[in-house]
């Protein structure tokens, strides 16, 4: 009986990973001295100078060196790890940390290209909330312990309430409103993440079959659910800014053409994403974000390591560093970045908590009870087939 349970603890230690089987303290004391190539968006400034201080904190306290490398569309970042793959290189990966979510993690867990689970070490994770946040799926896909959460993010409309106090709260008004405003309005082209989720905020307003959303797609379902979608985008573009002939290439892009008062409304990921820019002089003091009716669509943002990543203990201990109540607290601080915790607020000491009661109250803050449900994320089959699609009939302009 000894050695029969004896093996089952080995099999039980094998089957939680490499993470598992080592301390943290043997975790931490491997990951001293350890580079961390962080490949993470570099489109916002805010995001790159938290990235900076994290770098500055993991260094001090525990001495990595972590190197921010900026990237446009993290998918370039998995295609070459899943080449590094297919040729062979198993050790010496060209990334160790990345910043991912959605189709892209589900595109790496589908390929082996994760290394872990690793979250069940990581001490911090205890503090994460789990129950009423989306933070153990990933666009309906189990997380399994193969990332980490780092932030919430919920699609929010932007707009000047000293230019449009009493804005469009749903996707049939938004096409009711462009009709009486033309050029007023345009959305960041597909593939870019905000143009793709209002895609998919308008699918799921459109479509009679929303259920169909949370399963991988099929063709027949994708033409069925889709079928009402296209029609109002057909509508929608020739009244968009430029008549829908050119996109902004992001959501800064859009945030610019509404400081410039070329359009009333635009999108962001962050409840705080109107205290945020008025913070750093990007857009008025009148700004606010608002939300539609009947909710927007929610998600969490994860860090990941992948399977072949060199400092593979150092950027444990970045992730968990980044879900450290001090990190936590400064990233929803809308003057270093706002964007929301991940963390239960419950579960933390109150030292901790002066953390978070300590960040200022912006008046452009709104409070989070006041977004409506967060949507959850289509699976990611979705987002794949409604980008090409969307690509097939309007690229060209």
């Amino acid at each position: 009986m000894r050695l029969v349970s004896r093996l089952l603890i080995a099999l039980v230690l094998l089957a939680a990973g490499p993470a598992a089987a080592q301390s943290w303290a043997e975790i931490s004391g491997k990951a001293r001295g350890q580079t961390v190539y962080f490949n993470a968006w570099g489109g916002s400034t805010k995001a790159n100078d938290y990235i900076a201080w994290v770098g500055e904190q993991v260094k001090a306290r525990h001495g990595i060196e972590l190197r921010h490398v900026k990237v446009t569309d993290i998918a370039e970042t998995v295609a070459r790890v899943l080449a590094e793959k297919t040729a062979g290189r198993m050790e010496g990966g060209s990334a160790d940390l990345l910043w991912i979510n959605g189709e892209n993690f589900a595109a790496m867990k589908a390929n082996g290209l994760l290394h872990g689970p690793f979250t069940q070490a990581l001490p911090n994770m205890a503090l994460v909330d789990t129950a009423g946040k989306p933070t153990t799926v990933d666009f309906t896909v189990p997380v399994d312990g193969y990332e980490a959460p780092w932030s919430m993010a919920q699609l929010v409309f932007v707009r000047d309430t000293a230019v449009l106090p009493d804005p469009p709260t749903s996707i049939p008004a938004l096409l009711d409103w462009a009709k009486a405003n033309p050029g007023r309005f345009t959305y960041p082209q597909p593939p870019n993440f905000l143009g793709t989720t209002f895609l998919k905020q308008a699918l799921i307003a459109l479509t009679d079959d929303p259920a169909a959303l949370t399963k991988p797609v099929e063709s027949a379902a994708f033409e069925r659910v889709t079928a009402r979608l296209w029609p109002y985008l057909d509508a929608l573009h020739p009244l968009l800014w430029r008549q829908g002939r050119v996109f902004p290439a992001n959501g800064p892009d859009q945030r610019r053409l509404l400081n410039d008062g070329e359009i009333d409304i635009s999108l962001a990921f962050s409840a705080l994403e109107a205290a945020s820019a008025i913070e750093s002089g990007l857009l008025p003091a009148t700004a606010r974000v608002y939300t539609l009716n009947n909710g927007t669509i929610g998600n969490a943002n994860f860090v990941a390591i992948p399977f072949n990543a060199r400092a593979k203990e150092a950027a444990m201990v970045v992730a968990d560093f980044l879900l450290s109540p001090e990190a936590q607290a400064r990233k929803l601080d809308p003057r270093h970045w706002g964007t929301g915790t991940v963390l239960d607020l419950d579960k933390l000491s109150a030292d901790q908590r002066a953390l978070f009661d300590a960040v200022p109250k912006h008046p452009a803050a709104p409070a989070l009870d006041s977004l409506g449900p967060a949507l959850p994320e289509p699976h990611p089959s979705w987002m794949e087939r409604i980008e090409k699609e969307w690509a097939r009939r309007y690229a060209a302009g």
